[in-house]
């Protein structure tokens, strides 16, 4: 496995132990919220808690409720017919996972499987439309954070054709760590899968970013050892990888 991770600073002498308020990644949907939208939210639907590889929701499933994660890191993966299984994203707490097969009323695109230990609140999908309808801020930051994952979607397809192995790894690498900020679990090839690359051809890539000093390998683990540069290298400029 690979542990995605961002190097981190020594902390200045007389601030271990000060006690810091929690925020949500600003990406995600709770991030989003308002104190009001966000303390209504976190107490609807029912608390659940999952382990580390279980599957939260299968690909074909019918189902019209969704899962706010508060803790832990999931991954979507979609499989074809052939039998070809493909990585489409990460969440972390603070999402929502399962809400477009919940508003389109239509079977599940893809099966989440969590990373690590993770805890959800599971919400149909009438106590959902309730509670945008109660807050319209909240309903902002839905479509908001619907759309910026659909910009996501639309600039891998670009990568593709415009950019190279290394660059288009170190994309997907830069994104994942200026995003969560968080360790990361996923195998080589599941990162290799999120960039459209072969698994040998991402290995090679990555021993290329190590090269120019931008990554340390080191046992399951990758880290990122300056992201301003790595963020340079990989040309992203100011995006919202959702």
């Amino acid at each position: 496995m690979v542990w995605l991770r961002e190097k981190r600073i020594a902390p200045q002498p007389g601030t271990v132990g000060r006690r810091m308020k929690y925020a949500w990644p600003d990406a995600t949907f709770l991030g989003r919220l308002g104190s009001g939208a966000l303390e209504d939210l976190l107490s609807q639907g029912t608390p659940m808690e999952y382990p580390t590889h279980r599957h939260l929701l299968q690909q074909g499933d019918q189902g019209r409720h969704v899962l706010l994660l508060t803790r832990g890191v999931v991954k979507v993966v979609a499989s074809s017919e052939s039998g070809y299984e493909m990585l489409l994203a990460v969440r972390v707490a603070g999402d929502f996972v399962g809400e477009m097969a919940a508003f389109e009323d239509r079977p599940r695109s893809g099966t989440v499987i969590a990373c690590s230990d993770v805890r959800v609140r599971v919400i149909q999908m009438p106590a959902l439309e309730t509670f945008l309808t109660r807050h319209p801020d909240a309903m902002k930051a839905m479509l908001g954070m619907l759309s910026g994952r659909l910009r996501w979607a639309n600039r891998r397809r670009v990568d593709f054709r415009a950019y190279d192995a290394t660059t288009r790894l170190a994309r997907v690498i830069a994104e994942l760590s200026r995003t969560y900020g968080s360790r990361v679990t996923l195998s080589q090839s599941e990162l290799a899968s999120l960039a459209g690359l072969a698994t040998p051809t991402a290995e090679r890539a990555l021993a290329s970013l190590s090269r120019r000093g931008l990554v340390e390998r080191g046992f399951r683990q990758i880290t990122v050892c300056d992201v301003p540069k790595l963020l340079v290298f990989a040309k992203v400029f100011d995006e919202n990888p959702y």
